[in-house]
């Protein structure tokens, strides 16, 4: 079950260190009945994480994406440049507490993957996690409301 819309594609985008793991849970998020809508990287090769985190969060936060998925090395670059982007809460996730947890409190429609810190199974279970999270809005719904800067 999941607490996104399904029938919008889910984003996902990352840059060299990601790639494997990008490629795999693609593969994941079509046999859970998802769409991807990929915005890269399309190789190994080294590249900058700001090409590819900016049209993902784009995506996510025009509302064309269920949610998005950003990789890279740390997570960090990819949760900083998508943060950038009105609308978009993106959690750095290492953990599966921490998955539930942007979920919960943060409204997150991004979840940002360390690829060089989690094992490939783990950072399935932490978008499983994510996407089945629900938002506990009360309390942790006003101070959502005041992230955005305007």
């Amino acid at each position: 079950m999941t607490v996104f819309n399904k029938s919008l594609p889910v984003a996902i985008g990352c840059d060299h260190a990601g790639y494997e793991y990008k490629e795999a849970i693609k593969t994941y998020l079509e046999n859970a009945g998802f769409t991807v809508k990929d915005f890269g990287t399309t190789s190994p090769n080294s590249v900058d994480y700001p090409d590819f985190a900016h049209p993902t969060a784009s995506f996510v936060a025009e509302g064309k994406a269920a949610f998005g998925i950003l990789l890279c090395g740390s997570a960090n670059g990819v949760a900083i440049t998508a943060n950038k982007h009105q609308q978009v809460r993106a959690g750095l996730c290492w953990d599966n507490e921490v998955a539930k947890l942007v979920r919960r409190h943060n409204d997150s429609n991004i979840i940002c993957l360390p690829a060089r810190f989690i094992a490939l199974p783990y950072a399935i279970q932490l978008i499983e996690t994510f996407y089945t999270t629900e938002f506990e809005g009360g309390r942790h719904g006003n101070r959502v409301n005041k992230i955005a800067c305007m």
